[in-house]
């Protein structure tokens, strides 16, 4: 049974910076991996993915602050978040897709994934 584990939210004042990491249990064969996040309130988001041995697509609202890469060799996505603001507190997931084309509708709110993991809080304040 294949398990996403992520890792390195925490509590940050705005402006600073996190790395989130995820780690799966096994290799997954996923066409996409990613992240999105939920607050609390608020529709799911889509942050970014990965596909394709390294292309990316990021949500308009982290593009030029966030960052995602990956490490095949760990089973590991990184998802590096820079100037963070109160608007990104949220809890944060990670997931594998394994559809082709699913970078298509990663990033979309109601979209399905394979495989997920349960979440990272990151709490930013003003």
């Amino acid at each position: 049974l294949v398990e996403l584990v992520e890792s390195g939210g925490g509590s940050v004042q705005a402006g600073e910076s996190l790395r989130l990491s995820c780690v799966a249990s096994e290799e997954t064969g996923a066409n996409c991996m990613g992240w999105f996040r939920q607050g609390q309130g608020v529709e799911r988001e889509g942050v970014a993915v990965i596909y394709n041995g390294g292309s990316t697509k990021y949500a308009e609202s982290v593009k030029g602050r966030f960052t995602i890469t990956q490490d095949n060799a760990k089973n590991t996505v990184y998802l590096q978040m820079n100037s963070l603001k109160p608007e990104d507190t949220a809890m944060y997931f990670c997931a594998h897709d394994l559809a082709s084309m699913c970078e298509t509708w990663f990033l979309a709110a109601k979209y399905e994934y394979n495989y997920r993991g349960r979440g990272t809080q990151v709490t930013v304040s003003s």
